[in-house]
């Protein structure tokens, strides 16, 4: 099996490069990785202690980011690396701040492992949600590296829980702790003879409350509201799309309209502006003289959505319609009340948020317009809604301290050994 691993790995790799040539999101994939080794080489000190995060894509660093910027408070005198999987992480991350190095993965070969590793000499290892790489993770074994996942979360029908993935349970037992989300994840690693386990909860509900409590502004959003209510419908896709557009076209009186697409591409924006009634306006024509006037503003940047649901009432999320929802504690965390298409059930914060009648999934048109025009129309079910929201973040947060908790007692512990 190990084997048949290696060449799948090898197989994707051709298939990646080939499909840049048609592809822009593979072809950035190919071109990230050029010379990758040769830039760490260069750039990576190992003269200094280092700590590596390892973040699939922008979701899993947004949910490993409490984490690191917590690592960095507490452990001053450690350099710190991510990685990405992606480029929908590494594109829009490359310059963050807040790390020492930042590259994209080497595709997870034997050797590449082996050189990674050599180059960058990490001192702990956190694999952020998910993404386990075989090779990495045995070099890493083999180097007694210790290996951190965080904000863990596992399903009964995933290949590590198979009779056909018993060979891929040694990645989860060469693990030195699971931070898992749920009680779930944890049983299911407790009944493989997985014990380093703690139910820490997920470190999104941490950085969606920083987010909050340190939202930037934004003078013509603030404009754009004076008159009334705002829709914010965010990571939208074209199925979600057309919903807003048909709540749109029934002009409720007192509310206005945000629509933040998941892509931001030049055609994806024409496409989307066309639809929508005149006077609509893009986020980067916006100006305090125009803005007033406008009904709908289209964001056609990346990077500010978490921070304009500040200014929202309510929320449409996209996703659901498709293969699954993007993030709505975002949303959440400023008491909007979220609404979403059928697809959620893999979500645990979904599927807590509509227990609670926080969230609304809906499966027509129908639907999300009936529990539209109640948010839009009845106060005090919005109030309550937004209430039962944003008491739902605050009540879960605290994963990233019990993480960064165990961090300090693990150092404390190799220091004891070392004595």
């Amino acid at each position: 099996m190990k084997l048949l691993y290696n060449i799948i790995i090898h197989v994707y790799h051709w298939l990646i490069h080939l499909a840049g040539l048609f592809d822009t999101k593979a072809k950035k994939w190919v071109q990230g990785r050029k010379g990758v080794f040769k830039t760490i080489a260069s750039q990576v000190d190992t003269e200094n202690p280092l700590v590596w995060f390892h973040c699939a894509s922008l979701g899993e660093f947004e949910q490993g980011r409490p984490v690191i910027e917590g690592f960095k408070d507490r452990f001053p005198g450690y350099k710190i690396l991510i990685t990405f999987f992606s480029p929908s992480g590494y594109e829009v991350r490359k310059n963050y701040e807040g790390a020492d190095y930042i590259f994209y993965l080497p595709i997870d070969t034997n050797a590449n492992a082996k050189k990674f590793l050599a180059l960058t000499n990490p001192d702990i290892v956190f694999f952020i949600k998910y993404e386990y790489w075989f090779n990495y993770i045995r070099q890493l074994k083999a180097r007694q590296i210790p290996i951190i996942g965080v904000s863990s979360i596992f399903r009964p029908g995933q290949r590590f829980f198979t009779w056909y993935g018993r060979w891929q349970r040694s990645m989860l037992l060469s693990f030195n702790h699971f931070f898992v989300q749920n009680q779930l994840s944890g049983k299911l690693l407790e009944d493989c003879g997985i014990h380093q386990v703690t139910l820490s909860g997920d470190t999104r509900f941490d950085r969606v409350y920083q987010i909050a409590g340190n939202a930037g502004k934004f003078p013509v959003i603030e404009k754009f509201r004076e008159a009334g209510k705002i829709f914010i419908a965010g990571s939208t896709w074209p199925p979600d799309e057309e919903l807003i557009l048909d709540l749109i076209a029934m002009k409720q009186p007192g509310v206005k309209f945000i629509i933040a697409p998941h892509e931001v591409h030049e055609s994806r924006i024409d496409g989307l502006m066309s639809k929508l009634p005149e006077g609509s306006l893009r986020f980067s024509e916006t100006d305090i003289s125009n803005v007033a006037a406008a009904s709908v503003i289209v964001i056609d940047n990346i990077g500010i959505l978490s921070h304009l649901y500040q200014y929202g009432d309510m929320a449409l999320i996209g996703g659901g319609f498709g293969v699954g929802i993007h993030n709505i504690l975002e949303a959440a965390t400023f008491g909007l009340p979220v609404i979403f298409g059928p697809n959620y059930q893999k979500f645990q914060e979904a599927r807590e948020l509509i227990a609670r009648k926080g969230a609304h999934a809906v499966k027509s048109k129908a639907e999300f317009l009936n529990i539209s025009k109640k948010l839009i129309a009845d106060q005090d079910f919005l109030v309550e809604t937004s209430r039962k929201c944003k008491s739902y973040v605050e009540e879960k947060r605290g994963a990233t301290a019990i993480v960064l908790d165990y961090t300090e007692q693990l150092f404390g512990t190799e220091n004891e050994e070392q004595e």
